[in-house]
């Protein structure tokens, strides 16, 4: 379903891997698919698995830029969960929930990501969190806190005193 801003962002997403990894990519129209390959300039092995993280992080909805922080930096992660393997919601149930996570316009999922440091994509009812482990960790107590049904001032407060400890 992120064909078409992968053709637009094609530049934004092969020039970091080819210039700063020194890997050959390239994408399979037949397949659909983004091959990533070693070449003889290649330097470390483990850029192979920075490039795919890389590509995987913008398939799955993050901005090229918030991506590129996983080849630039090592103590970056990516985590990815269902709504349902917090608490098993159905129809109407799940959509409210989806909808405290993200708040009205958005509000609580860039509270969230601005206190945790953090960037949160809500694709329908999976929720992918890329930042450090530390930080994952709190945003995804928060974000399971707000499924489970806690008000999202209270979370807030939470957040304020997780964030002044660390």
């Amino acid at each position: 379903h992120r064909y078409s801003p992968l053709k637009g962002n094609w530049l934004k997403i092969f020039e970091p891997i080819v210039e700063y990894l020194k890997l050959q990519v390239r994408f399979n129209l037949k397949t659909r698919s983004v091959e990533i390959r070693t070449c003889k300039d290649t330097v470390d092995i483990q850029n192979l698995q920075k490039a795919a993280d890389f590509v995987r992080a913008f398939i799955l909805g993050f901005e090229v830029e918030d991506a590129l922080a996983l080849v630039r930096l090592d103590d970056i992660f990516l985590d990815s969960f269902q709504v349902t393997d917090v608490k098993m919601l159905k129809g109407d149930h799940l959509a409210r929930a989806v909808g405290r996570v993200a708040g009205k316009g958005g509000t609580t999922k860039y509270t969230v990501e601005n206190v945790t440091k953090t960037r949160i994509v809500l694709a329908d009812s999976k929720i992918h969190i890329l930042g450090s482990y530390q930080n994952i960790a709190i945003a995804r107590r928060a974000i399971c806190n707000l499924i489970m049904g806690s008000p999202p001032n209270k979370v807030y407060g939470t957040l304020r005193s997780v964030a002044a400890r660390s």
